[in-house]
């Protein structure tokens, strides 16, 4: 089994994900888009697909042209009928993929918030607990993209997660963070902390003690053993 990573900043890796993939047997690959001529692996390849995070916007096409390339990866991985996963910036991206526009959020969300569950008659799709305290950091959201069920929601942004098909899934929050990797992405976008209602200080986000941690982790390694699942291969 081959899994494929799609990392645009060297500060938003995989987190918990890599040990996941690495114990479940998967070998890994990553196109790292931030290196000079990042290749794109054959979408036949590819038996689950990581999309990770970045402050840049799936709309910046003209500074960034790779993210073209990026989007038509995507889309032929989900016509493939492969498991993807997109956190953050890889859930726009995967709705982008799908025909939905992404655009500026009323708020700023970056902390340790809530979401809770969307209630779905589908039984067959991944199920959130019905609140649970993730970490964010996003400015933008998506539109749901056609054919997709809305699974999770936040006092601050309506679409927090989604599912398309059997085995795709779209997250705009992060379950992969380790305190490793919160450091990180407050130590490069620590600019962005500006007050706000759904913004936290620095020191209020690296206070999270290791229980929100696990907790996070452990939610992701349901979903993921889910699209192993879903995948079937």
């Amino acid at each position: 089994m081959y899994a494929h990573i799609l990392q645009h900043v060297a500060f938003e890796g995989p987190g918990s994900i890599g040990p996941w993939l690495e114990n479940a047997g998967y070998d890994i690959g990553t196109t790292r888009f931030f290196e000079k001529d990042a290749l794109l692996p054959e979408p036949e390849s590819v038996d689950l697909l990581v999309v990770m995070g970045g402050p840049m916007s799936v709309n910046d096409e003209a500074e960034l042209p790779w993210l073209v390339a990026e989007k038509r990866f995507i889309a032929d991985i989900i016509r493939l009928g492969r498991p993807v996963l997109g956190v953050c910036l890889g859930a726009q991206l995967i709705a982008c993929a799908l025909g939905g526009r992404v655009f500026a959020n009323r708020e700023r969300e970056i902390g340790w918030f809530p979401v809770e569950a969307v209630a779905q008659g589908d039984l067959t799709l991944f199920r959130f607990p019905s609140t649970v305290e993730v970490f964010h950091w996003h400015g933008e959201t998506f539109s749901l993209p056609d054919g997709a069920a809305r699974l999770a929601r936040s006092a601050a942004c309506g679409n927090q997660a989604f599912q398309f098909g059997k085995a795709v899934i779209g997250l705009q929050f992060h379950l992969e963070t380790t305190p490793e990797s919160a450091r990180q992405i407050v130590e490069h976008c620590r600019d962005e902390l500006q007050p706000a209602a759904w913004v936290q200080s620095e020191a209020e986000i690296l206070a999270a003690d290791e229980s929100k941690y696990a907790a996070i982790n452990g939610l992701m390694a349901e979903l993921l053993a889910y699209l192993h699942a879903a995948g079937g291969r």
